[in-house]
């Protein structure tokens, strides 16, 4: 087990790498949603709606890493540019600083991380809002985030899997595999975690869902120090058994030069894929050259000759070749979070250097 003095210390070291990387974005595309529930993860919701939306349209949901904001993270992604050429909707979940000072979903917080409550419930009711509001497609709704949004994405899909019919993990972590501080940067840095076995119960274990599942895209540098490239393959792990995939991947190719890994489900669909960015850090992989090109690089949003952006649009099938059929939806259901203990003693001392670094409100 880490000592106290240990994980003070990794919170002081991630704080000060997290001051460095605060981005300014020169233009924000998007608006505000207000009024889409009981919000008790108390976050804000920004959104970007083509002038030209067809009727039906998907959604996709966008959540940016620590230190960043919506617009931030939409500007160096590029997802409203792809919005307008390919006729969808985007969500962008926003952290707040009194529940967060470094900006951080809450994505190893037990009562933020579970269905029915905390940000993954306010999540769910901004997806819901904008279905209602704009006619969008509810089986046609996606996920993607990085880091902290990336780990955030792992427990919306897994929370609620009914309503996304893909999600997109970057340099982020699998689901359920931390409920506290010092668990939180062991699984960063690639220590301990679930057997094998075990990573499947945690989403079955999370909802009362059955199948089918979300298809799962996975993105991660070789060279990334914050979140280990273990946990990529924890992911897909986690996922591949839900599918009934086999365990080695059904193939393997080289695109934009970089390895990807695809597993298929038994009527050959692929359900799960696997990119990995040789030499790349801990970031969003970006391919900002060209005509067609969207994205600007910036901390954390990582020129490497690649668009996640556009691969990732085009295995859920809004862009270029259909990725299958994504899964139903079914009606929403809210409830209320649970109120949060007093905590005492080391713990005390714990989450008081967790506030301090900006993890945890």
């Amino acid at each position: 087990m880490r000592t106290l003095n240990d994980t003070v210390t990794r919170l002081s070291a991630l704080r000060t790498v997290h001051g460095m990387a605060a981005t300014s974005p020169t233009s924000d595309r998007l608006t505000v949603l207000t009024g889409f529930g009981s919000n008790p993860g108390a976050l804000r919701a920004r959104t970007y709606v083509p002038a030209s939306l067809p009727d039906h349209a998907p959604l996709v949901v966008v959540l940016h890493g620590c230190t960043q904001t919506a617009a931030g993270y939409d500007h160096g992604a590029g997802w409203s540019q792809l919005a307008d050429r390919h006729g969808f909707a985007v969500l962008l979940p926003e952290q707040q600083r009194q529940n967060n000072p470094n900006l951080c979903f809450n994505w190893f917080s037990p009562q933020d991380a579970r269905r029915g409550g905390g940000e993954a419930l306010s999540i769910r009711q901004m997806v819901a809002a904008m279905a209602a509001a704009h006619d969008l497609d509810p089986a046609r709704v996606y996920v993607t985030g990085l880091s902290a949004g990336g780990a955030m994405t792992s427990v919306m899909l897994a929370t609620y899997p009914e309503v996304f019919a893909g999600g997109a993990i970057i340099a982020g972590l699998p689901f359920g595999t931390a409920s506290s501080v010092p668990e939180a940067f062991d699984r960063m840095r690639g220590y301990g975690g679930p057997e094998e076995e075990q990573l499947a119960a945690l989403i079955r274990d999370a909802s009362d869902h059955a199948g089918p599942w979300p298809t799962v895209s996975v993105w991660h540098g070789s060279a990334d120090a914050t979140v280990a490239h273990s946990n990529a393959n924890a992911i897909v792990s986690q996922w591949r058994s839900l599918h009934g995939a086999r365990a080695e991947p059904t193939r393997v190719e080289t695109i934009d030069g970089y390895p990807r890994r695809v597993w298929c489900d038994a009527s050959g669909r692929d359900v799960i894929e696997e990119y990995s960015i040789a030499g790349m850090g801990h970031g969003t992989p970006l391919g900002t050259h060209g005509t067609d090109a969207v994205g600007v690089a910036s901390p954390y949003m990582l020129e490497a000759g690649i668009s996640s952006t556009q691969h990732i649009a085009q295995f859920w099938g809004l862009s270029g070749d259909a990725a299958g059929s994504p899964a139903p939806v079914p009606a929403n259901t809210h409830s209320h979070p649970l109120p949060r203990p007093v905590a005492s003693g080391v713990t005390r001392v714990i989450e008081d250097a967790l506030r301090a670094a900006g993890l945890m409100r």
